[in-house]
């Protein structure tokens, strides 16, 4: 930035100095032939008194005249380059002057970013100590209940009183904590096998982490326990330490001993398990789909709960074993055989039972999934779209009999997205930033896409991104639907799939519509990724109910229009208009854009522009994130828990 001013100041004072254009070389030169002619003619005029005096006089005087013209009209040409300099320089000096002024502000953004995550990490560190005091046998499990709370309640202050919390002992570190006053908040611990970005496979990853985030920043405390896999991504966690203690847990008629890692990812606690003993069970490349999956988690819950107890930790819930269980399907149930019941040391005889575990169809095993929705307090299922009689009535799997019984535990939640990362207002990928108040950005960041990818720049062009292409191989109305759209002046740009079938399905339609109207972007760049939900007028989704990239959240959000392309999306409108009990967001999308098809979305933008503006700035104001409808439901189930 520097050097961009010290250029422009110098090609101001440093002109002098050089050397000068031609046409000002031009006019010294003619100042000296004026001088020199004058002596001449004087000289001449004194030796000559003949008639060719008054003549060479005249001629003398005109060229005199002409010279002086010559070197106005040069000085007015000097002039108007040095003007024309001033302004380039004066032109680069206040673009010098933005691009400071925005350097300034993204660092105190990214200050401000820094200092929460700081003391997020600093207030996660303490209570880290504090698990590690319980089990060092400093202090006893209701101390450390205590200590917790008192830390949660006064979180803003840690920063201030534990600043050098790496240089104190445990002992100091007690001191200090007594003086903290407590606060009635919820302290919740999720017990998952999945966290982003640690280990992520399906939905569940994203789902703790931007539930957790939101809770915590909320003011509740919320800490998770993983199992130790070998296939971690350690890269963003902070602070990753072993606890020096063994913790013992119960398996298969034995206690074995585990290894305790705790660390810090996005500001939350996260605690680590690794078994000893039985150190094949996560020591493998994949996280599922093993034939001893049942024993391998069977061990990780059992050792979380000994995990808990003896860390003297007291979640809201645990006291009075009130358990919250989330599902984002019932797809997967694990039926097993029920003596494996006993490895954690459960009782086979007694819940092998129709009314327990026993399984509906397969009666000789037993069900775990039916288990935990037996013997929880709560369940929230996790779907965006669908009502909990619809769930119950068409996707339980076999499930029918115990969700019925159950169904006043039953919540549903939508799935959320991080704004944080994903506002179009604060986006650091964009060339233009915008809002629904100011829409402006939106037109550059579209003519940026087009130019990005070598698409014609036409604002009346319609822009349509596909984000997820999985399965769009089962769609064979696909390129139908893209060629008619493309006689409209559409523009598609697909990104590509994990499925090679689709991708060379989109290559080959690439190439038929001659690289004219469509480009396929067969590689990951999250830049251009933030770009196409700006660019687009339309995103194509495959399902409304699209937990793991959040494509219609974050397609709403950036003030593109999430329409289904799939080819029963009339039964799908019909289903929506007639459902009950739905989420605010299933609401929200049938009534703005679930009735849509493409070709209606292209024509609605082309013939009433005003009105679909409207439309996408009344969308792009809902708040979708995981802060809101997710967390207040969530939120909801824990009140209910805490009061039965």
């Amino acid at each position: 930035m520097e050097s961009v001013i010290n250029s422009a100041i110098l090609s101001l004072t440093g002109f002098p100095k050089s050397n000068p254009p031609l046409h000002h070389q031009k006019a010294v030169k003619a100042r000296r032939t004026v001088c020199c002619s004058l002596s001449s003619s004087s000289t001449s005029k004194n030796s000559n008194n003949g008639g060719d005096a008054n003549g060479l006089l005249k001629e003398e005087e005109e060229e005199k005249y002409n010279d002086i013209w010559e070197l106005f009209k040069e000085a007015q040409q000097n002039i108007l380059y040095l003007n024309k300099q001033r302004l380039v320089a004066v032109e680069e000096l206040n673009k010098a002057n933005r691009e400071k002024q925005l350097l300034l502000d993204k660092i105190q953004q990214s200050e401000a970013v820094n200092k929460l995550g700081n003391e997020q990490s600093l207030w996660w560190e303490l209570l880290l100590r504090i698990d590690s005091m319980v089990l060092t046998g400093l202090i006893d499990s209701a101390e450390a209940s205590g200590l917790r709370k008192t830390v949660m309640g006064n979180k803003f202050s840690v920063a201030l009183v534990f600043f050098d919390i790496r240089q104190k002992t445990d002992a100091e570190l007690l001191a200090k904590l007594r003086h903290f006053s407590d606060k009635n908040i919820f302290h919740i611990i999720q017990i998952c096998t999945e966290m982003e970005p640690l280990v992520s496979v399906g939905s569940l990853s994203s789902y703790v982490t931007g539930l957790s985030k939101a809770l915590q920043k909320k003011g509740h405390m919320v800490e998770v326990i993983l199992p130790k896999y070998a296939c971690l991504d350690l890269t963003e966690m902070q602070g990753l330490r072993e606890i020096e203690a063994e913790l013992y847990s119960y398996f298969n008629g034995q206690l074995h001993g585990n290894k305790i890692w705790t660390g810090i990812v996005h500001g939350i606690g996260v605690t680590l398990i690794q078994p000893l003993y039985y150190s094949s069970f996560f020591d493998r490349e994949r996280v599922y789909g093993y034939s001893d999956d049942f024993e391998r988690f069977t061990y990780f819950s059992r050792a979380s709960l000994d995990y808990i107890a003896k860390s003297g930790k007291q979640p809201d819930g645990l006291g009075g074993t009130r358990v919250l269980l989330t599902c984002h399907d019932f797809d997967s149930q694990c039926l097993e055989q029920p003596d494996k019941l006993a490895l954690c040391g459960l009782d086979p005889a007694s819940l092998h039972r129709p009314d327990r575990l026993q399984d509906h169809s397969m009666t000789h095993l037993v069900n775990v999934l039916k288990g935990g929705l037996v013997y929880s307090n709560k369940v929230v299922i996790v779907s965006s779209m669908y009502s909990k009689e619809r769930i119950i009535s068409s996707f339980c799997h076999g499930l029918e009999p115990t969700l019925a019984i159950h169904k006043d535990k039953l919540l549903v939640s939508p799935c959320g997205f991080d704004n944080s990362t994903w506002d179009p207002s604060k986006d650091k990928f964009l060339p233009k930033n915008y809002s629904a108040d100011d829409l402006e950005g939106k037109s550059i960041c579209k003519v940026a896409l087009q130019q990005q990818l070598g698409l014609s720049r036409n604002s009346s062009t319609v822009l349509v991104g596909c984000i997820s292409t999985e399965l769009l191989d089962f769609d064979p109305n696909i390129q139908k639907v893209v060629w008619n759209a493309t006689q409209k002046n559409v523009q598609f740009i697909f990104v590509g799939s994990k499925v090679k079938s689709v991708n060379g399905a989109l290559e080959y339609l690439q190439k038929e519509l001659k690289d004219e109207t469509m480009r396929f972007v067969n590689k990951y760049d999250e830049a251009l990724l933030h770009l196409i939900y700006a660019g687009s007028d339309i995103i194509l989704c495959q399902s409304f109910h699209d937990p793991l990239p959040q494509v219609p959240l974050k397609a709403l959000k950036y003030g593109a229009a999430p329409v289904a392309v799939t080819s029963n999306e009339n039964k799908f409108r019909h289903f929506v208009a007639h459902e009950q009990e739905t989420t605010r967001f299933s609401q929200f999308i049938s009534s703005a854009f679930g009735y849509l098809s493409l070709s209606q979305a292209v024509d609605e933008i082309k013939n009433n522009p005003s009105k679909w503006k409207q439309k996408i700035a009344d969308a792009m104001v809902k708040d979708f994130s995981w802060n809101a409808e997710c967390y207040d439901v969530h939120v909801s189930a824990y009140t209910a828990m805490k009061s039965l």
